[in-house]
C-alpha cells in the first residue's frame, strides 16, 4: 500500500529534514535583509556613522555593541576586510596568534566608544553586522590597526573599498615580522590563508 504512496508518506522524515533545512536558510537569508526589527529602519539609518559602546569582544574580529538588534540585547560586529586567526573554543580551534589578537582586541576596545561606517553589504551569512570600526576619541580604524600591526591577515576573499591598502598593510607588517608574522608558517594558517601560499 505504502508502495504507491506519495514521496512524503513513504518518506516523511526526509521531508520534514528538506522542511527545517529550507526554513532555517529562509530564516537566515531575511535576517541578513530585513530591516531592523522595531520600526527603527535599515541597518544604515539604525548603525551608519553612529557611535556605541563596546560591551564584549568576542575574538580579534568580533565585538557586541550595546545596541538591541532584533530580539537580541546587543549587536554583533564582524569587521570588515580582515581575518584574526581563531581562539580556543571556536569551531575550527585554536589557531597560531589567536589568543594574541583576541587579547590585543580586548584590550583596546573594551568599554571604549566606536563609530561604526556600513558598507551596501550590511550583513554576514551568520546575521552578524560588518563594519568598520573607529575609535570615536582618535578616529582609528580598528579593522587597520590590527592588519598593520600583524593581528589579522588582509581578508582577500571579498571586495570592499580598503582592500587594495589592507593588502599593502599586511605586506609592510609581514616584511617587518610584526605580530604573527615574526614566526608564522603556512600550516598556522587558515585554509583559506594558506591556499594563497602556494
Amino acid at each position: 500500500m505504502l508502495k504507491n504512496a506519495p514521496f512524503y508518506r513513504r518518506h516523511p522524515i526526509i521531508c520534514l529534514t528538506i522542511l527545517a533545512a529550507f526554513a532555517a536558510t529562509q530564516l537566515n537569508r531575511d535576517a541578513i535583509q530585513a530591516p531592523v526589527a522595531g520600526g527603527q529602519g535599515t541597518d544604515h539609518d539604525r548603525y551608519h556613522e553612529k557611535t556605541f559602546a563596546v560591551t564584549r569582544v568576542v575574538d580579534g574580529d568580533t565585538l557586541d555593541i550595546e545596541a538591541p538588534d532584533q530580539r537580541k540585547p546587543a549587536t554583533r560586529i564582524r569587521l570588515w576586510g580582515v581575518d584574526t586567526p581563531e581562539v580556543a573554543g571556536s569551531p575550527r580551534g585554536d589557531m597560531h596568534w589567536g589568543s594574541q589578537a583576541s587579547q590585543f582586541a580586548k584590550e583596546t576596545l573594551t568599554g571604549r566608544q566606536v563609530r561604526l561606517s556600513l558598507l551596501d553589504r550590511t550583513r554576514d551569512r551568520y546575521g552578524r553586522l560588518l563594519a568598520y570600526v573607529y575609535l570615536a576619541d582618535t578616529g582609528e580604524m580598528f579593522n587597520e590597526m590590527l592588519v598593520t600591526k600583524g593581528h589579522a591577515y588582509a581578508d582577500v576573499r571579498f571586495d570592499h573599498p580598503q582592500l587594495s591598502e589592507f593588502v599593502q598593510q599586511e605586506s609592510a607588517a609581514r616584511a617587518a615580522r610584526k605580530g604573527l608574522w615574526a614566526d608564522i608558517t603556512p600550516q598556522g594558517m587558515p585554509t583559506w590563508r594558506r591556499k594563497l601560499e602556494r
